[in-house]
């Protein structure tokens, strides 16, 4: 029997789709006072590989990914999840109700990127809270790798280098034994 040892904790990052910079902005600041300091932000690029969130949240939609100074322990991803859902609550179209933002948590660690969802799948187990895990890219000979259900947009060259540097800052904070 193998001995039972606490995981490392993961690095947090979140990826937004939004339409408008100042949701973008809005968000940002919310996610800041409930995670604490970024330490990454890339550039907002467009966001067209999949019309999902278009009835929602129009046409011209955008992402951005930004990280946490502060690493997680991996089994808090269903709170963070249920967080990040507080928040595109919050700030929701007045009249409309619908979503303005979607923020996408997740975690990265030495081994593997995981996403937060709130939709099972056969490739998605169940965590907590109405949470469910889906694993984005595995590491393998230095590099993340993707899977047959990895997202389009994490699927591009540019997408996985950014996690390549995310994990380069990951490996220069976490404990090493």
């Amino acid at each position: 029997m193998g001995a039972l040892k606490e995981p490392k904790p993961v690095k947090l990052f979140s990826g937004l789709i939004f339409k408008e910079k100042e949701i973008l902005l809005s968000a940002r600041e919310k996610l800041v006072k409930v995670f604490g300091e970024i330490d990454f932000e890339s550039d907002v690029s467009p966001f067209d590989y999949t019309y999902y969130y278009e009835k929602e949240m129009g046409k011209d939609l955008k992402r951005k990914f930004i990280s946490f100074s502060k690493l997680i322990p991996p089994n808090s991803l269903p709170d963070i999840k249920n967080k990040t859902n507080e928040i595109e609550k919050k700030l929701n179209h007045k009249d409309t109700g619908d979503r303005t933002v979607n923020i996408d948590p997740g975690y990265l660690s030495e081994e593997n990127v995981v996403l937060a969802t709130t939709k099972g799948y056969s490739h998605r187990p169940y965590l907590n809270s109405g949470i469910y895990a889906e694993m984005t890219y595995y590491y393998k000979r230095e590099s993340y790798r993707v899977f047959d259900w990895t997202y389009p947009d994490f699927k591009l060259p540019e997408r996985i280098e950014m996690f390549h540097h995310l994990r380069n800052l990951y490996t220069a904070q976490v404990p090493h034994s």
